[in-house]
């Protein structure tokens, strides 16, 4: 069986917690990536890796001296990754974005998810948002890709500055670009 066929069928064996039936389109993961700081070494964690699709992504984008946490609650996924990218920038967490706090305490530059937060409980799509802005630096942001507009709102209601990107596709994918500033 190919490659393709194997991730497809791993998607949907996993749905209800990856929410997704394929891999992130090639649109998505470089403008989801667009926000991520460049010029210098930081922070990024990333929500929902699945394959590593974005993963690679951020990997190209980031300094070399840069850190990247990437969480993701199916083993297989977390095997995947780390069988078929070799960096030492990456760090992956087999655990739910839910419990980021008790992994990272030092603050993030840029986070970077694909979590389907259709399929949270309103509790813990809040408690991740929330904790994502919490240890957030002022100035960073906090990048969503869905196929709704409709939890749009719970970023709103965290963050400071929030706007949504429609790419028009079969499904349509949104993005959410969120900035955590200074209050």
């Amino acid at each position: 069986m190919n490659q393709k066929r194997k991730t497809r069928l791993q998607f949907l064996k996993n749905f209800r917690e990856t929410g997704a039936f394929k891999e992130t389109s090639r649109k998505v993961e470089m403008e989801i990536c667009q926000r991520i700081p460049t010029d210098k070494d930081i922070v990024v964690v990333e929500f929902g890796m699945g394959h590593g699709n974005i993963t690679r992504e951020i990997l190209a984008s980031i300094s070399k001296g840069s850190k990247l946490y990437a969480f993701e609650v199916v083993p297989e996924f977390c095997d995947h990754v780390n069988d078929s990218i070799k960096d030492n920038r990456l760090v992956i967490i087999n655990d739910g974005a839910e419990n980021l706090k008790n992994h990272i305490s030092e603050p993030i530059d840029s986070v970077i998810s694909s979590l389907p937060f259709s399929f949270f409980s309103e509790e813990k799509g809040s408690t991740i948002i929330q904790n994502a802005h919490d240890l957030l630096s002022d100035q960073s942001t906090y990048s969503q890709v869905l196929l709704t507009k409709f939890n749009f709102k719970k970023f709103q209601a965290v963050f400071e500055s929030c706007e949504i990107m429609n790419l028009k596709g079969f499904p349509y994918e949104y993005i959410y670009h969120c900035r955590k500033n200074p209050k």
